[in-house]
């Protein structure tokens, strides 16, 4: 018996919704935006935060334990540079630039630039007309999401190995960086695409700083302490060694505090993203 074309019509219907439905489900990889910063997609994931004690160079404010992070995030595939940085504040603050570094300054990492100063920047570029259209609401990343990136699915002291002697290939630190920032970009990536995440410059993060959790942690997406006048700082920067530029590495300082090696990266949630 011949089946009626509707029915084919109807199944055919179907696969095709089913197939629209998983595309919708799909963030894009990555994105840039409309001052030409790039992100990349982070995906969720549970990791162990922290370092184990027999980690060389580790400190005490490290304790390992397990984080999840619930949802997928964007996160900036580079520092923000100095070029970026005055596009959206009409400034530049950094120390690195001008006759410092032979006027090269435009893809240096922006530095000399304090917590609020960060956070007032992710809420101006917010506020940009085609930022505002795409639905984008920017902000620095939690320590978790910025250790979690960092990783990138590695368990080791760096996120590509164990071994210090590798990190020249991977950041600017004290024993390559000439006493100076770098521009953004020349090194090797880790796993997940993110250049820089060990040294050129520290980075900060939106959470308080205090002590890591000594155990697993219940809540998912941990947003550091509720109180304390710190915020925190990670991935160590130029004019420090290669043990500060461990993955696990933690240090923090007053929000307005500012620094020849302090700069950032900028964050942004996957459910202000359209969907593919």
């Amino acid at each position: 018996m011949r089946r009626p074309l509707s029915i084919f019509f109807l199944i055919g219907g179907v696969i095709f919704l089913s197939f629209a439905e998983h595309l919708q489900a799909q963030h894009p990889k990555e994105i840039t935006n409309s001052v030409g910063m790039k992100l990349v997609l982070i995906p969720k994931g549970t990791f162990m935060m922290g370092s184990p004690e027999s980690e060389q160079g580790r400190n005490e404010n490290e304790n390992q334990h397990e984080v999840t992070i619930s949802k997928d995030y964007y996160l900036g595939v580079y520092e923000v540079t100095q070029a970026q940085y005055e596009k959206v504040m009409g400034k530049n603050p950094s120390y690195f630039q001008g006759a410092k570094v032979g006027n090269e300054n435009t893809d240096l990492p922006v530095d000399n630039v304090s917590w609020d100063d960060t956070v007032e920047f992710c809420k101006r570029l917010s506020d940009l007309p085609e930022e505002k259209k795409a639905g984008r609401l920017y902000r620095l990343p939690t320590e978790a999401e910025w250790e979690y990136a960092c990783r990138a699915g590695s368990k080791t002291a760096y996120s590509f190995d164990d071994e210090e002697g590798l990190l020249p290939e991977y950041g600017w630190f004290k024993r390559n960086s000439s006493d100076r920032t770098h521009t953004v970009g020349l090194l090797e990536p880790n796993a997940w695409g993110l250049y820089d995440m060990h040294g050129n410059v520290w980075e900060w993060c939106i959470d308080r700083y205090g002590d890591n959790s000594k155990g697993a942690v219940s809540d998912p997406d941990p947003s550091g302490p509720k109180e304390g006048s710190f915020r925190v700082f990670r991935g160590g920067g130029w004019r420090f060694g290669a043990a500060i530029c461990r993955s696990a590495l933690r240090s923090g300082d007053d929000p307005s505090g500012r620094g020849d090696a302090l700069g950032f990266r900028v964050a942004l949630s996957s459910s202000g993203i359209p969907k593919l």
